[in-house]
């Protein structure tokens, strides 16, 4: 078995979905789930199909994303992944509709930060173990951190 770390490519002020999910519908489904919960959100899908004619099937609103998401899935490649890139939303917005789906087995990561998606390889084919999301931790928060933590969720409208 080889191991492989595939670079996941992620525009400026957009987000990304990676997750797993177990069937050909899982397309349409994400997709309903991103454009019911945020009309305005801008964004591009791919699932990895890992039967039958084995495609990367694509759904979105926005040609440049889905043709990103297309382009990461088929570096990915392996069956059963899907990708979602946001913009004008954030994965907080979509997360749990899309964990609500009866096929969505796992989600990896939701995430701005650059990320590595860890692919293990055989002889049939290849899974994901995992992602490397963002960087490693320099220290634990301070007092001020703390403060400053909250004062900027606050800002954002997360927090009253």
């Amino acid at each position: 078995m080889d191991l492989k770390s595939v670079k996941i490519d992620i525009p400026e002020n957009a987000n990304v979905i990676i997750g797993q999910t177990h069937f050909i519908k899982s397309t349409e489904d994400l997709y309903e789930a991103v454009v019911g919960t945020v009309p305005q959100a801008k964004f591009g899908l791919a699932f990895s199909e890992a039967s039958g004619p084995c495609l990367i099937r694509t759904e979105g609103n926005d040609e440049r994303l889905k043709k990103l998401a297309a382009e990461n899935a088929m570096r990915i490649g392996a069956g059963h992944i899907f990708i979602i890139y946001l913009e004008n939303s954030y994965p907080i917005n979509v997360l749990n509709r899309i964990k609500d789906l009866q096929e969505v087995c796992t989600i990896f990561c939701a995430t701005a930060n650059p990320v590595d998606v860890i692919v293990a390889e055989n002889e049939r084919g290849r899974g994901v173990l995992g992602v490397i999301d963002g960087e490693r931790p320099k220290g634990v928060e301070s007092a001020k951190d703390v403060e400053d933590r909250k004062a900027f969720l606050r800002k954002i409208g997360y927090k009253r």
